[in-house]
């Protein structure tokens, strides 16, 4: 594939790319596998290479990467082989790799924890970064710290470090473009906005799926999910609730609510590839959170054709038009089962939402939107950067 930069007549040919993708400090393909979103992280990479793109990944895991790498044909993983503790293994990371983060030529972040280390490695060997985070780490550690607090100051630290050495910004969301061009102006021209992607050839509607269930919600069981709330909403509705994901809350959650009288259904983790099916099972999706980045679970419910009921918080109210793709509450109880009450008691506003929030999600967050803009981003980072060095040039011709 080549693509043409409007504004000059280069032609940039992604055969001859290499792109090195930094995971999150302490991420691996391991925990991708474990928490089931192993088959949704790789898609993206897995359609840059059907562009002819060259993928590598640089991961904290261990020699059972090389397993899971098996199933990653053409990209190459990078771990600790060594055996290094994990804070030895970060600091020299830029060095234990070197070989790797010479031949590309762009590095990239997954997330704002660990990007730090990208951008050093980029320094050193004088590669362009693009540092592209999901959410704002400073603004997670502030909701769920405070602004006190010794995670918030070390987050707000490094990200601010991160985004001054990055030759691009990419973020999910206008929200987040806005508060970073706020904080530190002098990054607004490298700012850019790529949503997160859903696999719409995989999330689709089907119509003739039986219902098994009258309410989702899919997401780890952590404070910032309020499913406490939800479940409070729900607790005395006749309806039929399924709960898809674990986390610190799941023991204390699943002791005080019980199964609601065999109404309440405690599924756990579900394989990426398996949750189509869980969300055909649904009348109506929920996301109940007080804050969300741009949140994946929601954009794909919305790809199949679910109408959605999302709290009016960060994160949700950026893809939820309320009475549009999907209907709004506030995060407390009574909000919520108002919501939910009525959107269930409306077949006719059910299939309305559920229409405008699959034209909705194929339009804006489709895998092959995202894979496009995403290469466009390469390209204007390799091509009017002033800083690519010879080496660089070299590697382009010579993957």
């Amino acid at each position: 594939m080549t693509l043409h930069n409007k504004e000059t007549t280069t032609i940039f040919d992604t055969r001859s790319f290499h792109l090195l993708l930094f995971f999150t400090r302490g991420v691996s393909l391991q925990i991708w596998k474990r928490l089931g979103i192993f088959d949704r992280e790789v898609a993206l990479y897995r359609s840059l290479q059907a562009h002819g793109i060259k993928v590598s990944f640089i991961t904290y895991g261990n020699r059972y990467e090389y397993d899971l790498a098996k199933n990653l044909p053409g990209i190459t993983v990078l771990y600790n082989r060594w055996h290094l503790p994990p804070a030895w293994y970060a600091r020299l990371l830029p060095v234990l790799h070197s070989p790797w983060i010479r031949r590309a030529s762009i590095i990239k972040t997954n997330q704002l924890n660990g990007a730090l280390i990208a951008v050093r490695a980029a320094r050193l060997w004088h590669k362009p970064c693009v540092v592209r985070c999901g959410y704002l780490w400073s603004d997670f550690a502030m909701r769920e710290y405070g602004h006190a607090s010794l995670q918030y100051r070390r987050a707000q630290g490094e990200e601010e470090k991160a985004f001054k050495g990055a030759d691009r910004i990419v973020v999910t969301t206008q929200t987040m473009a806005a508060d970073i061009a706020m904080r530190m102006p002098e990054t607004t021209s490298r700012i850019c906005i790529i949503p997160n992607y859903v696999d719409t050839d995989i999330f689709i509607p089907d119509p003739s799926a039986e219902k098994r269930y009258d309410l989702l919600f899919v997401g780890r069981l952590e404070p910032q999910k309020n499913l406490e709330a939800l479940l409070e909403a729900v607790r005395y509705l006749n309806i039929r609730v399924a709960v898809i994901g674990t986390g610190s809350l799941q023991e204390n959650l699943r002791a005080r609510f019980g199964d609601c009288g065999g109404r309440l259904h405690w599924i756990g983790t579900v394989p990426h590839r398996d949750l189509p099916r869980y969300l055909h099972s649904a009348r109506v999706f929920i996301l109940p959170s007080h804050y969300e980045g741009h949140p994946k679970s929601l954009i794909e419910a919305m790809a199949c054709g679910l109408p959605v009921i999302g709290a009016d918080a960060p994160g949700i109210r950026d893809v939820v038009r309320h009475g549009d793709t999907g209907w709004l509450c506030t995060t407390d109880p009574e909000s919520m089962r108002t919501a939910i009450v009525h959107v269930l008691g409306h077949p006719d506003l059910q299939k309305r939402l559920g229409d405008s929030a699959r034209q909705y999600a194929v339009s804006l967050y489709s895998l092959e939107r995202i894979a496009e803009q995403e290469i466009r981003v390469y390209h204007e980072v390799l091509h009017s950067n002033s800083k690519l060095t010879g080496e660089t040039q070299w590697h382009l011709q010579h993957p």
